[in-house]
């Protein structure tokens, strides 16, 4: 009876070295890498803008994820590969409190990189992670990469669209994709990390089809949350200074309506160039773009760009042609990918030739 206990008692100890190792970590664990504005709270990793990036690196077969979102938000989710235009999944996480998701499963034995990434825009919600866990162990994930580039924006720079082909279609939030959108295709092409600070319909002074002043860029480009304003950006704690910011706005403040007054908008626009300049100094690069929507609007942003007296400052205007309206075209009459590929083409000279970096030679996708 003695020798048959023995027995089963080293079947149980043999058997607890076969099973696999659990290992979990807060949200904001410093194992992680995250590439766009968020705030860590505790335990709680929290992001809205479109884009943003959380890397992540573990040991084993399987990885799960716990977190909520304030709405209906829609993600990437790349495995084993970097950034492309063909994500391994696409997730959504809607309002239904904190829940379990699997990102990986039944992978082979060995290391593995996962990066999850917003598609969608700060209105369609906030994401709230508050653990990872894996049956193997976490690694450090990459950190952030050598170069960097912020983009301050409307829906071309959300992806607003992007996803489909057919300029009448309606605007569904699963075919709004950030990782489309001009903005994360110049940000492959240079190597580079990016940051949006995008929504649909703002402006300068004023957004799409009405005089609000209250939700402009200016005033959401303050903050940590895009539709928090009581929770302030700190550009000082912040993991990285941007190489370069580039400023596509001015649509949506000439659309529908009243229209502002020049020098009211003039105005607008040079408050913001000098908080960009106050916060990142003279030696960063901004560049101003005027979205293809008639020549007043590049008219426009030079006389705001050169007219600023804020020092290193540049301009470009992209035209008509930059992109047809047929093919080019996504929900809404915003460009789809295929038309982004071509406005990033259109500005990558510029800040290949601003930041010094070479111009790559490879495809812009």
């Amino acid at each position: 009876m003695k020798k048959r206990l023995l027995f089963i008692a080293g079947l149980l100890a043999c058997s607890s070295f076969a099973l696999p190792a659990q290992e979990s970590i807060p949200g904001s664990d410093r194992m992680l890498t995250v590439s766009g504005r968020s705030l860590s709270r505790g335990d709680t990793l929290s992001f809205n803008w479109s884009g943003t990036e959380v890397r992540i690196r573990f040991q084993g077969r399987s990885l799960k994820m716990t977190c909520a979102d304030s709405g209906a938000d829609w993600f990437n989710v790349f495995i084993d590969k970097p950034l492309s235009t063909s994500a391994d999944k696409i997730l959504k996480v809607g309002k239904a409190g904190f829940r379990e998701i699997s990102l990986v499963e039944g992978a082979r034995k060995g290391t593995h990189d996962v990066i999850i990434q917003k598609r969608t825009e700060g209105e369609q919600g906030r994401l709230d992670i508050v653990s990872f866990e894996t049956d193997g162990r976490f690694l450090q994930a990459d950190g952030l990469r050598d170069r960097h580039i912020e983009f301050i924006g409307d829906s071309y720079t959300c992806g607003y669209g992007a996803s489909v082909t057919g300029r009448d279609k309606p605007f569904k939030a699963e075919e709004e994709d950030a990782n489309l959108s001009y903005a994360s295709i110049l940000g492959r092409f240079f190597d580079a990390d990016v940051n949006l600070v995008s929504h649909s319909g703002r402006g300068i002074i004023r957004n799409y089809g009405d005089g609000n002043p209250g939700s402009t860029m200016p005033l959401r480009y303050l903050r940590t949350f895009d539709a928090n304003a009581g929770e302030l950006w700190d550009p000082a704690a912040a993991a990285f200074i941007p190489d370069i910011v580039v400023i596509y706005l001015g649509t949506n403040d000439f659309s529908t309506g009243k229209q502002p007054r020049l020098e009211d908008w003039l105005a607008a626009y040079k408050s913001l160039l000098e908080t960009v300049r106050g916060w990142y100094g003279e030696g960063v690069p901004i560049l101003c773009a005027a979205a293809p929507s008639g020549r007043e609007m590049a008219e426009y942003v030079e006389m705001a760009a050169r007219e600023s007296g804020v020092p290193n400052v540049y301009w470009t205007a992209l035209h008509d042609g930059v992109y047809n309206h047929e093919e080019d075209l996504g929900a809404d009459w915003h460009p789809n990918y295929k038309g982004h590929r071509k406005v990033a083409s259109a500005l990558a000279p510029h800040i290949s030739t601003l930041t010094g970096w070479p111009l790559p030679d490879k495809a812009i996708e």
